[in-house]
């Protein structure tokens, strides 16, 4: 089966109710806040959708998404390549009261001013939440061997005269 664009944007009620699934990719063109807090996003994400209602009569968005990015290891300053795996489940917004009866297991995402939701930002939204605190190669892999992450040594403090003993002298006085 080839892989499609998929949406921008779907209606989540409408495409729920006609169950349907979507498997296809998201250019990494399009990725653009994705690329800002990478070097660079090296594939297209390869993205698997699935809509549906559930028991509570509430629209549901499942999904997974891969994509491959160029991070910079914080070691040893060089790019590598890490792949982003993610898989989410959702279901839109739609009032405060209704939001406290969601599901812990779904997450809310907001639709946009045509009541429809943003592919697009959702799947970029997962992909920079996936990517690491601070990005690094395998230790095997990495420039900078583990004999050389001491950076020096911290010298002894010379003995400083306390402040107070001046308050001392007049006590006794």
């Amino acid at each position: 089966m080839q892989k499609v664009k998929l949406p921008r944007t779907v209606d989540a009620a409408r495409t729920a109710q006609k169950r349907m699934d979507y498997d296809g990719i998201i250019q990494s063109s399009i990725l653009k806040r994705l690329a800002e807090s990478t070097v660079d996003v090296k594939s297209d994400a390869e993205v698997t959708l699935s809509f549906k209602v559930d028991e509570q009569r509430l629209a549901v968005i499942s999904g997974k998404a891969d994509v491959d990015v160029l991070l910079e290891c914080q070691r040893c300053n060089e790019n590598f390549e890490h792949h982003l795996s993610v898989s989410f489940t959702y279901t839109p917004f739609l009032s405060e009261e209704k939001a406290a009866l969601v599901p812990e297991d779904y997450e809310l995402v907001d639709l946009n001013e045509f009541g429809e939701v943003d592919l697009v930002e959702l799947v970029t939204d997962e992909f920079i939440l996936a990517l690491p605190q601070v990005a690094m190669h395998d230790i095997e892999d990495c420039q900078v061997k583990s004999n050389n992450l001491v950076f020096g040594e911290i010298p002894e403090e010379e003995e400083k005269p306390n402040p107070f003993d001046v308050l001392k002298s007049l006590k006794q006085q």
